[in-house]
Parts: C-alpha cells; structure tokens; sequence
C-alpha cells in the first residue's frame, strides 16, 4: 500500500522525533498499519527485541531466519536469493516503507525507486550514438552492515545525535543484514569470507543501496558531466551515453572516452572503487549507434522499445494458435519455451497466462496506446472469446485480474524472462508473496 501525502509527512515526522526503541516500535507498528490497515496485528516489543537487539543476534549465525533460492540470469548463470522468513521479512517491510518515506534517491538512481522503473532508466539514452554499460560486482553483498549503520547515522536519517538514536541505527542495521559468505578483494586476489552484509532477497536491501550509493551517484554525475555524457544507474547496471566519443585531455589532445585507460575510464573507476565497489568486467560494453543498443533489457536506438524477438515471440504464439488451435500451438510453444525457460519450478507452463503477461509488460513499455500491442491484444482477446468454454486452453479472467494488479501495483518492473515464477508464486503462495519476493 502506497501511503498518502500525509502518511508520509506524519513517518518522517516520527522518524526525526523518536528517541527510544519504544518510539522505534511505535513508528514500525504505524508503516505497518499503513500497509495492512484494518488486518494489521501489532509489533511488540519481544518481537522487536528477538529481531532486531544485539544480544539476540547470535541467531543469525545460522540459517533459519533466511531461506535460499535461486533465480536464474539472462545469462544461463544463477542468482542467490535470501529471502527473510515470516517474521523478520513483516519487519523489513514495515521499515522499508519508512525508509522510503525518509531517504529521497538521487535523481540518477531509477532502481527501486517508487514511481520509476526501467522505462525512466532508458529513456535518458535515446537516440545517443554511443552508449556504455557497466555492472557492478556482487552488488548488494558488497555492502557491509558497517556501511549501512554509518549511512543511517548522517542526513537524511540523522541517527547518530544521540546514542539512543544510535542504539535504533543498530537495531536497523541488524534487522536489515545477514551473515553471509561475501567476496572481498585482498592484496589483490579475490578471497570468500563471512561476513555481515545486505542480502539480496530483504525488502530493505533496495532501498538501503540507494541510499549507501548516493555519493557514488553524485559523483559519477559529476564525471559525465565533465564529459559531457548522460548518466543513469538501475541498481548495479550503469549507463552513460552520449552523441560524441572523444574528449581533449589535459595536453589538449583529443582522445577516446569509452576506452580501457582513458582519462574518462580511469577517472570512472577511481571513483568506484572508492566507494568499494567494483566493476565486473565481462559486463563492460560499448554500443554503437546503427547496432542495436540496449539499456536494462530495451532497446534505446530511435525510441524505447522491448527487443524484436520479444514480439515475434508474442506474434508467433498468436499466430500458431490462430492457425492450428490451443494443442498444436502448445506443444511448439512449450518446446521454444522450455529451451529458454528451463527454471520453471515445477509442472508446465500455462500458454495464455504467459502471452498475458508479456501483452502487460509490452503495455508498459510502450504505452496503452501503441498499435503494436493493441493488435496483439485484440487478437489474444478474440482467441480467448472463441475458446471460452475450455476451461483448460483459455485464461481464467480472475488471473488475468491478479496480474494486472500484480503489474500496477510494483515499484519496479518485472523482467520478461520471470513470467511464469511469478504465476507461479501468485497461484501457490498468492499474489502478496509474488509482489514481496519481486520488489526485493
């Protein structure tokens, strides 16, 4: 739930006033009334003691609290998720709310920022001739608790003034990280070790990145601005783009800017590693205008939109279906489809429901009122007329309902390539849990 104006204004209000962990608990019970209104059950204080307290810290050196999961990557490769049980995860997301109400991201931050998504990410870089992307490694992991109580400490939050305040910060800290196996960079050589860190899977992990890489957004601000580039960051995924590639450097003499050992590379990752970050370098990669470029998965050549293959997905699935009815286009969507969708947790895919889904991704994309997606559209509504009475080959229309909620109600867009897990999750867990697992 989204709060009002006033919602915010009363958080932000309690948040610089609070003194004790009782005015604490008295915050978090009022974001989580915010959130669940008239089903909301109360915060008490063992609960907050047992989650958030130092002495009661020593369960985090096991397990129980997190479960571990994977997701898979555009890559093939997998990607390690700690998502927080009942308990705690009810707490992070009370005080992510609260964090959001508190800490407003630089305007280059467009990842888990609520109102953006990685339309506004893209956008910036249309029509460039040059655009350069980056990774960040291991991002949120990379981020030690430490980092996190001392960002808490200055403005906006501004709980370092008293050692009460700092106590909550602790608190904070505590309710927000985990000790996990996390990779540092050691005279030189990469070595794993346990550390306390934020996981990827806490609701409040987003938030607090932003909030960590602030000064990294300023800065780097500051670098394209320097070079007369534009510059946007979707969480660990950097992009500066620009009309031009070549810069006088301070002999007067132009030089390449996208270009390993440049004064511009050399200056991007100074400001980096400052900030104990670290580029992962098989994710470096200039794109060139009359090549298709892309930003956070679209495509940023003329105009936004999704890649090709998207839609000759979607048109094909159409297509075959029209032709040749619900069983003989299955069976040569669930070949194509399991090709690429191999992580499907269980059972088989449902057709309609993931043609619905991305008929709602391309929706937001490009707009309600794109041809394109009205046509697909009208043609995917008059299958599912003609075959309304199969109950088995049609999409039931309160699916349909969940995940057009489902899609309007996230703070940040959903990747194509997890359709199904979020049907998934939505038809196993329901449609609260698909929307917390996705918005961490």
């Amino acid at each position: 739930m989204k709060p009002t104006p006033n919602q915010k204004y009363t958080i932000r209000q309690l948040f610089a006033e609070m003194k004790t962990k009782e005015d604490f608990l008295s915050l978090l019970n009022y974001s989580k009334e915010v959130l669940y209104r008239e089903k909301m059950i109360p915060f008490s204080m063992k609960q907050l003691n047992f989650y958030g307290s130092p002495k009661f810290n020593i369960h985090r050196f096991d397990k129980k609290f997190y479960h571990e999961f994977e997701i898979p990557k555009k890559s093939g490769l997998k990607r390690l998720i700690h998502a927080p049980t009942k308990g705690l995860k009810e707490f992070q997301k009370a005080l992510n709310l609260i964090l959001h109400c508190v800490y407003e991201p630089h305007y280059a931050a467009t990842g888990f920022v609520p109102d953006k998504s990685i339309v506004d990410n893209s956008k910036p870089h249309v029509g460039k001739l040059y655009v350069y992307n980056i990774d960040l490694k291991d991002f949120f992991p990379s981020i030690d608790a430490s980092r996190v109580w001392g960002r808490l400490l200055v403005t906006p939050f501004n709980l370092g003034t008293t050692n009460e305040r700092r106590y909550i910060a602790n608190m904070i800290k505590i309710l927000c990280c985990h000790y996990l196996p996390a990779e540092r960079f050691v005279d030189n050589v990469w070595v794993t070790e346990k550390r306390h860190v934020l996981p990827q899977g806490a609701a409040t992990s987003p938030t607090l990145t932003n909030a960590i890489c602030e000064r990294l957004d300023i800065r780097l601000s500051g670098v394209a601005k320097r070079f007369g580039l534009t510059y946007t960051r979707y969480a660990d995924d950097i992009t500066f783009s620009s009309m031009h590639n070549s810069f006088p450097n301070k002999e007067g003499v132009a030089e390449t800017i996208f270009k390993k050992g440049s004064t511009f590379d050399l200056e991007l990752r100074k400001v980096i590693e400052s900030q104990n970050f670290h580029i992962k370098e098989n994710k470096v990669r200039l794109q060139k205008k009359g090549y298709k470029q892309e930003v956070t998965g679209l495509v940023v050549n003329d105009k936004i939109n999704v890649p090709r293959s998207y839609i000759k997905d979607l048109r094909h699935w159409i297509y075959f279906w029209e032709r040749y009815g619900y069983d003989k286009a299955y069976e040569l969507f669930l070949k194509k489809y399991s090709n690429n969708r191999g992580h499907v947790k269980k059972g088989k895919p449902n057709m309609g429901m993931v043609i619905e889904g991305k008929l709602l991704y391309l929706k937001m994309v490009k707009g309600s009122e794109d041809s394109t997606y009205l046509g697909l559209r009208e043609r995917f509504k008059t299958i599912c007329d003609e075959n309304s009475n199969d109950n088995n080959k049609t999409v039931n229309t309160h699916i349909e309902g969940l995940l057009e909620e489902f899609f309007l109600k996230m703070d940040k867009p959903i990747e194509n390539t997890n359709t199904q897990k979020i049907l998934d999750l939505i038809f196993e867990e329901g449609l609260d849990r698909a929307m917390e697992l996705y918005k961490t």
